[in-house]
């Protein structure tokens, strides 16, 4: 088995399993804190007069179902990710709201898709998860007609994202040593290299890529802070297995970690994003 496979294996795991689970039970929060790029992503939608969107790593499918009513009746919309909880919360809201737009659980690097069927392809930090982007975007590419255009913002260097590293930073005295994410692997920080982003989509046989630094303000409920802290990233999948007097200990430290960024009773923070777009 090669290291492709395990990285690819590890992720279908992890979102069908605890992180998949967490977002579920987290979606209110996420919607928030995220509003800003889904806002951007439907308007991206609507400027380009798209008739049948792709949204990859759709999660709970919020973005999706946005677009969908933005677009109306002459929009096709569909949302894929690997995380079963996260399709089956989005077909859910789906069904209340009597969207039409559809839901798929699959994996967007191996999932046979229609060839030239979207003429637009967006996602909110759902490309950096890939064991293989190359093959990822190549697959994308050709399910893109030829008119396609691909608009989606992924994180920048951790360095520009102090909120969504203090957590890890805070808890580090009392967890075991943990590895040092290697450059350029599947992770939340994926993308975070321009020249590495720009040599995948050319590789991919997408044209004319362009990265463009944008920060959005982000922010949501103050008093959601220790569930984001408790429950979502590496420290929400870590917690659960540590002795209870570690764990206290540990969440005391990080929710005064987070105190600077509380402002009133809102948690606010810029996210650094990089703004991703070419065309097929």
């Amino acid at each position: 088995m090669n290291k492709t496979h395990n990285i690819q294996s590890d992720m279908k795991t992890l979102w069908n399993g605890a992180a998949g689970n967490a977002w579920v039970e987290s979606q209110s929060l996420l919607d928030q804190m995220f509003k800003p790029i889904e806002q951007a992503l439907v308007k991206a939608a609507i400027d380009s007069g798209a008739s049948n969107v792709l949204d990859i790593g759709c999660g709970a499918g919020t973005t999706t179902l946005t677009c969908s009513r933005a677009l109306g009746e002459q929009g096709k919309l569909t949302g894929l990710d690997i995380s079963a909880p996260l399709i089956e919360a989005a077909k859910l809201q789906a069904k209340k709201t009597k969207s039409l737009a559809q839901f798929v659980c699959a994996d967007a690097q191996e999932y046979t898709f229609a060839s030239n069927a979207f003429d637009l392809i967006i996602s909110r930090f759902g490309v950096m998860f890939f064991s293989d982007p190359v093959v990822a975007f190549t697959n994308l590419h050709k399910a893109a007609n030829e008119e396609a255009r691909l608009h989606m913002y992924a994180w920048r260097h951790p360095g520009e994202n102090g909120f969504m590293t203090t957590a890890m930073r805070a808890a580090a005295p009392f967890l075991p040593p943990m590895p040092k994410p290697e450059p350029n692997t599947a992770g939340q920080f994926g993308f975070a290299d321009p020249d590495y982003v720009m040599s995948v989509l050319e590789e991919a046989g997408w044209k004319d890529a362009k990265l463009e630094k944008v920060d959005f303000l982000c922010s949501f409920p103050a008093e959601q802070i220790e569930q984001y802290n408790t429950r979502l990233g590496v420290l929400g999948t870590l917690l659960p297995e540590l002795d209870e007097n570690v764990r206290n200990k540990i969440i005391s430290v990080v929710n005064t970690a987070f105190d600077k960024f509380i402002s009133a009773d809102r948690a606010q923070f810029t996210a650094a994003c990089w703004k991703i777009t070419a065309r097929a």
